[in-house]
């Protein structure tokens, strides 16, 4: 029967689904370049219709994966058709599904913004957002170790530049140390992972769910320090206690559409440590089982503390927020750290909220910031804000969502992570730090906005601005937070669709039949093809 060409391209799009988000990108990135240094009133029109045709399309890929991964079956995308462990796989279960679904929410809106006028104040904006986004689209998709490491390169790469967009002294002063640490923490991935390949022969995260069980001995040491090493790696990327530093004074002097593009970066280690440690290394993994368990809870613990204290000593709007961007980190991996399937699903929906709610605050700082004279984006007072009202509101709204106020997903989210720590252990101390670190946050917000609302000069009116912000820039910065309010309406499909994530995460079986097949699972020669039958009979 002969099919029409939309049958055809139906049907190749449904084949290859799950490589477009990787795709996509990366062909939108290198056709911009091709586009090349035409002057700036022909070209930026131009590449901003393709970026945001490029990023829409992009969020429309990543839903119908969703909606397709909800029904429990894992899509396999074998690169070249080379079977796994061999070939380069990509995996879609619901857990890439959603980290795919957030990127795009944020990236669009993001993207929206910053063609207000930033992504003219230096070269090839548009290109490099595109290459972010194929290496956050990559680390979330990617079945191996290796190959995360190579998208972490290529949206760290992406990002060393996006932060220096519209130079400064500044960025480049923290660009330095912001690429400098990166640089170490990818020695050390590479460290980790031969480690892991010297003791287990396979980098394929199916195959090592199943591989890794079986080692004993020295071997199981030696497995051991990569993954501990490897956490090291992570909690770089995630920003967590005592490897931080860099985070706050980096987001906080990026320009607002950057800073607000970077709260899904830290998320990048976030969802590496629960895909490695959480599974590969999980309860399930032998004698290198729950390796990182003593560690992770305590740090992520003590990172919300000792963010949301950096936050209250904060002295201007983005280091603040960058400080909120710690916290939420910390509250994320210590749900993490409890190792629960209850507690994972209470770590999906609460990263989910967290990453809209701090990239639309990073917009919103600057919002602010452009209609306060002198005062900027300093926390003092200054002449009173154009559009008090309209401001007034979102903030209040992004800070009783960051606090964890009810009805917000914030509450819901804490909520969730307070009943998983339910009967373990270290309850009196999640409860304690989560609670707290909720009232504290609220303390800091609510000083932010009095400063920033009603601790109006008198003599310094007039040296602000008086034209508002574009519709375009508060478009933006509202969808972004509407998003966050309209998981509290959507908080049971959501929150069942995060449950069955957890589960699915722990489903070992299941992911290794996906990806490697029923014969592929039962191999116990990682790299070694079986002989033919021929050759065995002579």
């Amino acid at each position: 029967m002969n099919m029409s060409f939309a049958d055809v391209m139906m049907q190749l799009f449904r084949q290859h689904l799950a490589v477009l988000p990787v795709l996509l990108p990366s062909f939108t990135a290198m056709l911009m370049l091709l586009i090349g240094d035409r002057p700036a009133e022909l070209r930026l029109p131009r590449l901003r219709r393709i970026a945001l045709v490029s990023v829409t399309l992009g969020l429309m890929f990543a839903l119908k994966l969703a909606m397709e991964a909800d029904d429990g079956v894992l899509r396999v995308y074998r690169v070249g058709d080379w079977p796994a462990p061999f070939g380069i796989v990509l995996v879609i279960d619901r857990l890439s599904a959603l980290m795919l679904v957030l990127t795009q929410a944020v990236a669009l809106p993001v993207l929206f913004y910053a063609s207000g006028g930033w992504d003219s104040h230096g070269r090839h904006f548009h290109a490099l957002f595109q290459f972010q986004l194929m290496g956050l689209n990559g680390a979330f998709v990617t079945g191996d170790l290796f190959n995360l490491f190579v998208f972490f390169e290529v949206l760290l790469i992406a990002s060393y530049v996006l932060l220096l967009h519209g130079q400064g002294r500044e960025r480049f002063r923290v660009g330095v140390q912001y690429v400098a640490i990166n640089l170490a923490a990818s020695a050390l991935f590479l460290i980790g992972v031969a480690l892991i390949y010297a003791t287990v022969g396979t980098l394929n995260m199916a195959d090592l769910a199943q591989r890794v069980p079986m080692v004993s001995g020295d071997d199981a040491v030696v497995l051991k320090a990569a993954a501990l090493i490897l956490l090291v790696v992570f909690g770089v990327k995630a920003a967590i206690l005592p490897l931080h530093l860099w985070l706050p004074s980096t987001y906080a002097a990026a320009s607002a559409p950057v800073a607000a593009l970077f709260a899904i970066m830290t998320k990048v280690g976030v969802y590496s440590i629960l895909r490695v440690h959480g599974v590969i290394f999980g309860a399930d993994a032998g004698a290198s089982a729950l390796t990182v368990e003593p560690w992770l809870l305590p740090l992520a613990l003590g990172t919300s503390v000792l963010a949301v204290f950096g936050m209250l000593a904060a002295h201007t709007l983005p280091r603040m927020v960058a400080y909120m961007t710690v916290a939420s980190v910390g509250t994320i991996l210590a749900a993490l750290g409890l190792f629960s399937e209850a507690a994972w699903s209470a770590a999906l929906y609460y990263m989910a909220h967290s990453t809209l709610i701090i990239a639309a605050l990073f917009l919103l700082v600057e919002l602010v910031a452009a209609q306060r004279g002198d005062a900027a984006d300093r926390l003092e007072a200054g002449p009173a804000v154009a559009q008090p009202a309209l401001l007034g509101l979102l903030m209040l709204l992004g800070a009783a969502s960051a606090a964890g106020l009810p009805p917000l997903p914030g509450f819901i989210g804490k909520l969730m992570v307070l009943q998983a720590s339910s009967g373990h252990e270290a309850q009196a101390w999640v409860w304690t730090v989560v609670l707290l670190v909720g009232f504290l946050t609220l303390i800091g917000l609510a000083r932010a906005g009095s400063v920033l609302f009603w601790s109006v000069r008198p003599e310094l009116e007039g040296s602000g601005t008086t034209s508002g912000a574009s519709p375009r820039l508060v478009l933006a910065t509202v969808s972004l937070i509407g998003a966050g309010v309209l998981m509290s309406v959507l908080a049971g499909p959501l929150k069942r669709y995060t449950d069955a994530a957890a589960v699915q995460l722990v489903d070992r079986r299941a992911y290794q039949e996906a990806v490697l097949g029923a014969a592929g699972a039962q191999t116990t020669q990682p790299y070694v093809f079986p002989r033919p039958a021929s050759e065995g009979a002579q």
